[in-house]
């Protein structure tokens, strides 16, 4: 401060440096603007008092931001308080007040009124007059046209706002133009602008560029609009609804109403954002997994009323992203452009930042086609490291719950790893080591760590069956074949060969696995199947069942299941688009005493979550599988991955 600064004193080539930097004092300096590029990722406050700024939007290059003042700048206005309000997530003090609850209606109330009125407005005076086969002058000269028009027109809120309505009315018809209707112009560069600052694209080498982590905009608030969704108003008339799934189906949804109402669960949003090169044509990348971050006990999550986290990380194709359930914004989006990732896994390490304190931070894995695991600093936006961990694709990652540095990563080399990630330092130096490798007859596609005994016993659902192994590191051996492999019923028999494509804990003992057999998923005991004093390896060991759940009579493979342990809940998608839920919570005391019985017949599910009617560009989708369903450990929301590049996240009512 008080250094007579003026903008391009600020140099870029220095600022980018500082990477811990989080408190920077400018004030009483002469300033008219902030360079694009000063990339401090982890700014929390910024004193700009007393300056000449005349414009705010290049502060949100600094997303972690929290306290901001620029007082006494005469240019600046109510105008730019609310655009700093919209493009800074986490700021909460401006010029000394807290604006927590105007900035929440700011980013949410205030868009979502403004998308219904650009999107009304395009409806009325434009659509006609696009022809179905457009020239890109056609293109050009609508667009130009709407943009005029939407922002002259669209009016809402206060007229001393009307400056920064019209700046968000422009990027509301923008992303409208180009995410739901496709009309992108890269010869207009004033887009191309606008799409660098939305995705913060920079101007690197394609390949760190493909490698960063970018914050992305509301993407739900303009998704609707490419994805109309219609859903059937009364619950129980859709769960008695005649979709023609067959006569197994009808009778599961016969169930009774109080059953019916009592999972009952609405669609809140529907998410097209893993597309390949944000295409709103990609309804072919497939999603493959979900999972949702811990709740930091630092108080993180700033949402005091959300008792479990409601952020979750989905990835498929070529990109891994954030997702706050609740709004539906897309918080942040990773992608690799030569990579397509399978599978995503959550850890919390207690890091040395850069004062020298301990702190707790959420690390996410990812991982997929390239046998790579990317290991992403979420809150810094910075993917800090990779270990390749094998040749061929790795299939399934999961970290420890109780060594938050142990990583399993299972691989199409038909081998189930366990690495010790190892904590980075405040420069993000990290040693990755190898500690087994567990061998395994056929390709695992599911991986479980035994809830009692997590450190001594992995499960895994295989190609060709359901094995377990000894993972206790004191064993002198690094690299181990199987202990044992469970039998099933099989028609008449028991047999080992079958794909296991689902494979989770409901509790501590009750394992629920789905096999490739036709409408089959089996509930069975750990402890009374798997006998620890066992002689020898690789022996056969029969499941002990304790129920068989009733599901789509389909046979297509790699539809998973999940569990919600507090809740005693089982979710399965299907070949349909549905999702059946299992609420088992009345069994389990039964399960658990030595001598429980075997349910004999099979259990219907509480419910099935129909897929609603989905028009895209006015059709529905084509075929959709559910790949998988995970709630949250609350089963607040319900987070369902589609083989057609659509999220849906739906809310328990």
């Amino acid at each position: 401060s008080k250094l007579q600064l003026k903008t391009g004193d600020l140099d870029p080539r220095l600022f980018s440096r500082l990477r811990h930097l989080q408190k920077l004092d400018l004030s009483d300096n002469l300033l008219d603007k902030f360079p694009n590029s000063l990339t401090l990722p982890d700014l929390r406050v910024l004193n700009c008092n007393n300056n000449q700024l005349e414009d705010v939007t290049a502060l949100k290059q600094f997303p972690l931001l929290e306290e901001l003042t620029y007082e006494n700048n005469v240019y600046l206005t109510l105008n730019d308080d609310y655009k700093v309000m919209f493009l800074l997530e986490n700021l909460r003090l401006l010029n000394g007040k807290d604006i927590t609850k105007l900035a929440n209606h700011v980013r949410h109330v205030n868009s979502r009124k403004l998308t219904s009125k650009v999107t009304a407005h395009w409806e009325k005076f434009f659509r006609d007059q696009l022809p179905e086969k457009h020239t890109a002058e056609q293109v050009k000269s609508i667009r130009k046209k709407f943009l005029k028009s939407v922002q002259t027109n669209v009016v809402y809120g206060p007229s001393s706002l009307s400056e920064f309505t019209r700046w968000r009315v422009k990027m509301i018809a923008e992303e409208f133009l180009s995410y739901s209707l496709g009309l992108e112009l890269n010869s207009d560069t004033e887009t191309e602008e606008k799409a660098d600052e939305n995705e913060e694209e920079s101007t690197e080498s394609p390949r760190e560029a493909a490698e960063d982590v970018a914050q992305v905009g509301d993407f739900s608030s303009y998704i609707n609009n490419v994805l109309s969704v219609t859903v059937t108003p009364s619950k129980r008339k859709r769960n008695h609804s005649k979709s023609g799934a067959g006569n197994k189906r009808s009778k599961s949804q016969a169930n009774t109403e109080e059953e019916a109402e009592d999972v009952s669960a609405e669609p809140l949003h529907f998410l097209q954002c893993h597309s390949k090169g944000n295409s709103r044509e990609d309804f072919k990348t497939q999603l493959w997994s979900c999972v949702f971050e811990p709740v930091l006990d630092s108080g993180a999550r700033k949402d005091p009323i959300v008792s479990s986290s409601r952020t979750v990380a989905t990835c498929g194709g070529e990109s891994v992203c954030l997702i706050d359930c609740e709004t539906g914004t897309v918080l942040k989006k990773y992608k690799v452009a030569t990579e397509e990732f399978f599978s995503v896994a959550w850890t919390t390490l207690t890091m040395v930042i850069s004062d020298s304190r301990k702190k707790a931070h959420n690390i996410l894995a990812a991982a997929g086609r390239r046998g790579i695991v990317k290991l992403i600093h979420v809150a810094a936006d910075f993917c800090y490291g990779e270990i390749k961990a094998h040749k061929k694709p790795i299939a399934t990652v999961c970290f420890s719950p109780t060594q938050e540095t142990h990583l399993f990563t299972a691989s199409y080399d038909k081998r189930i790893a366990l690495w010790d990630i190892g904590i980075p330092d405040c420069d993000y130096n990290f040693k990755a080591s190898q500690l087994l490798v567990l061998e395994a007859a056929s390709i695992p596609l599911r991986i479980a760590l035994v809830p009692t005994c997590p450190e001594q016993y992995l499960l895994a659902g295989c190609e060709g069956g359901c094995f377990a192994w000894n993972i206790k590191l004191d064993k002198g051996e690094k690299s181990r074949p199987f202990e044992a492999i469970f039998q099933f019923p099989d028609d008449e028999s028991m047999t080992t060969s079958h794909r296991v494509d689902g494979l989770a804990f409901l509790n501590d003992d009750v394992v629920v696995s789905k096999s490739s057999k036709p409408g089959c998923i089996y509930l069975w005991s750990w402890s009374r199947s798997f006998d620890a004093k066992g002689k020898g390896c690789q022996r056969t060991v029969s499941a002990v069942i304790l129920a068989e759940l009733e599901w789509s009579t389909t046979d297509m493979s790699y539809l998973t299941l999940s569990t919600c342990p507090a809740k005693g809940y089982v979710f399965c998608g299907d070949e349909k688009g549905s999702v059946w839920m299992y609420n088992l919570s009345s069994y389990t005391t039964a399960w658990a005493s030595p001598k429980g019985k075997r349910s004999e017949r099979r259990i219907s599910p509480a419910q099935i979550l129909q897929w609603p009617e989905l028009r895209v560009n006015g059709e529905q989708p084509p075929e959709i599988l559910v790949n998988n369903v995970v709630s949250d450990p609350a089963f607040t929301y319900l987070v369902v991955l589609t083989s057609v590049n659509i999220t849906a996240i739906w809310k328990k009512s």
